[in-house]
């Protein structure tokens, strides 16, 4: 990824003149400030030392949390890891005083850590140091404007230079007497619920300049307020909603419990997929190492059977057609009448057999109205043609990219995201609610875009980076299964802030939980991606060593599954819950699964019973 580069800034050298006058500044009876005044000041910053959590500070990107050591005083420090385009900056507001002078001075570790101020009403400042292996103390002063009343201190890392810590922040200088924090909110009622959603308000408090929204006792939303919808919860669950009143002065009591239930759902496609299921791929139409493997022989293991696969005859055709593996290449390839009924014996078991669109060679970039309506059309006749239960999305590659003003995953505007939403809509109304949709992202295009989402900010970063989060939010009422490519990826950073890579189960683990707790995109917190029901997640795995980079033996795969589903055997990644509802897995492939001694299949059987 062509990630935007930004140089550290250079140490800069005190000039003679900075010298000397901070020799002339230490003379006694030459202070800024007479003995009178200092005795008036007051440390105006909240919770500085952080023995209270994160309380009265905002961490960009999630990127901030309390930690036990090292700390400078107390029990607690901030830590706080920059991360691609974020440099992890936590702030507070305070009330001040116009038109006086102020002292903001604190503790950091780490390579590159600022503290400063802005919106000062003057000159915004800051100190950093280059290089602090143990705590060094930062400090600046400046003076508010004439009308200045708010300021915010922070404290922020640089791109790339790991975590900071800091401890025993101050901001001394004339206080104001912020008055009493409001009383607690009443009237607290839910409006519209949905199987994701519930839409609260309350009634106004006086002296109360916004309103914090708690879901199950955790803090969830700010908003300035009395209504909000909170969203990204999951069907057919109970929550406990609370509100509390905000001002200067602090936080209020919370509101009395608000009980809601969100409603069942109506999407995702089919209802009768086991409660755990095995998803694969077969090679119905080239061959390789793996061997052909005809549908008959499938074995009864295999729920949902995706034929690998559906290719446009150009890459913005959006004309997808379907041709089997030839006799020349797979000599054991079986006739369309035998395939077809081998199909339909799948179907009367119970099995799904869907086709996949795409692949690594199959380009599709459905750019115009009309490569759209043409989709819709070629697909629709292949699944005719063979009796399928519907489709898979396997688009790979360069098929889907962000316009650079496309910035917002949940309205779309690059024509081939919209095109494409639009098209399998189409299809899902075409056949009705058992109409199996499927999707198969790489990482790539989905966790990925908890950095980095299209070029980016600045411009410069992969267009590609989370194009797949429109298409999974707008359909994700319809979606049966979204299965992720765990393999062929590079490192992702998880919702810990850290990287995690291939070849064991903290990547699967990470990578999932990602998809089941929802996460800011772009490191964004006010714009979250919502997390998928259990149900509709599938884990995507090589079957062996042959089929992919990232193959698990089967040690890993079944505790990537304690972890999740049991919260059991997690390694060093901390999940954000449990879901014994989780679907299942998905596999590359079946052929060379056949060609393993179907290991992979029998270890998710001997799994699952």
């Amino acid at each position: 990824m062509d990630r935007t580069r930004r140089t550290r800034p250079r140490v800069r050298r005190l000039s003679l003149l900075a010298v000397g006058t901070a020799a002339v500044l230490a003379v006694p009876g030459m202070t800024a400030l007479s003995s009178a005044a200092r005795a008036a000041d007051a440390d105006l910053a909240r919770n500085g030392g952080f023995e209270s959590g994160l309380t009265g500070w905002t961490c960009a990107a999630d990127s901030g949390k309390t930690v036990n050591s090292p700390v400078r005083s107390g029990s607690s420090a901030l830590q706080a890891t920059p991360a691609g385009s974020d440099h992890a900056q936590c702030a507070q507001t305070v009330t001040v005083k116009p038109d006086a002078q102020y002292t903001l001075s604190g503790y950091v570790r780490g390579n590159y850590v600022y503290l400063g101020a802005s919106g000062t009403g003057t000159t915004d400042v800051s100190a950093w140091t280059q290089s602090a292996s143990d705590w060094q103390r930062l400090t600046t002063t400046f003076r508010t404007g004439p009308s200045t009343t708010k300021v915010t201190v922070y404290t922020h890392g640089w791109y790339g230079t790991g975590a900071y810590y800091a401890d025993d922040i101050s901001l001394v200088g004339p206080g104001v007497d912020a008055g009493q924090p409001p009383a607690a909110p009443t009237g607290l009622k839910a409006g519209t619920v949905t199987s994701t959603s519930v839409a609260l308000s309350w009634s106004a408090v006086p002296a109360a300049t916004g309103y914090a929204i708690y879901r199950d006792g955790v803090k969830v939303q700010s908003v300035t307020g009395t209504s909000a919808t909170v969203t990204g919860l999951s069907p057919s669950t109970a929550y406990g909603f609370q509100v509390a009143a905000v001002n200067d002065a602090g936080e209020s009591a919370k509101s009395a419990t608000l009980p809601a239930t969100t409603s069942a759902g109506s999407g995702g496609g089919s209802t009768d997929l086991p409660a755990h299921a095995l998803v694969g791929y077969l090679h119905a139409s080239f061959a390789n190492g793996s061997g052909y493997t005809r549908m008959a022989d499938v074995p009864d293991s295999w729920d949902v059977i995706d034929l690998a696969f559906g290719e446009p005859t150009s890459t913005t055709s959006g004309d997808i057609r379907f041709t089997r593996c030839p006799v020349t290449a797979c000599p054991n390839v079986e006739s369309d009448a035998d395939f077809k009924a081998a199909i339909k014996a799948k179907r009367a078991a119970g099995k799904k057999v869907l086709i996949s669109i795409g692949g690594q060679n199959g380009q599709v970039q459905l750019a115009t109205t009309a490569a759209r309506d043409t989709f819709v059309s070629s697909v629709s006749k292949i699944i005719d043609e063979y009796g399928l239960d519907g489709l898979d999305i396997d688009f790979e590659g360069h098929s889907l990219a962000l316009d650079a003003s496309d910035t917002n995953f949940k309205s779309p505007t690059t024509p081939v995201i919209v095109n494409l939403i639009s098209a399998l809509k189409t299809l899902k109304a075409r056949y009705g609610s058992a109409f199996v949709l499927t999707m198969a992202p790489e990482t790539f295009f989905v966790q990925l875009g908890h950095q980095y989402y299209g070029t980016g900010k600045w411009g410069g970063q992969d267009p590609r980076a989370g194009a797949y989060l429109p298409v999974i939010h707008a359909l994700r009422d319809d979606l049966t299964l979204l299965h992720v490519q765990d393999y062929n990826s590079g490192p992702i950073m998880g919702l810990d802030n850290q990287y995690h890579s291939m070849g064991g189960a903290d990547f699967h683990i990470a990578m999932t939980d990602m998809l089941l707790t929802g996460f800011p995109v772009a490191g964004d917190a006010n714009n979250v991606f919502p997390p998928l029901r259990p149900d509709q997640i599938a884990i995507g795995m090589p079957a062996s060593t042959n089929a992919g980079n990232g193959h698990v033996p089967p040690t890993e795969v079944n505790k990537t599954l304690d972890c999740l589903t049991k919260k059991t055997d997690c390694g060093s990644y901390a999940t954000h819950g449990t879901w014994p509802a989780l679907r299942g897995l998905m596999t590359w492939s079946i052929n060379w699964d056949r060609f393993g001694s179907w290991e992979f299949q029998r270890n998710f059987d001997q799994y699952f019973g």
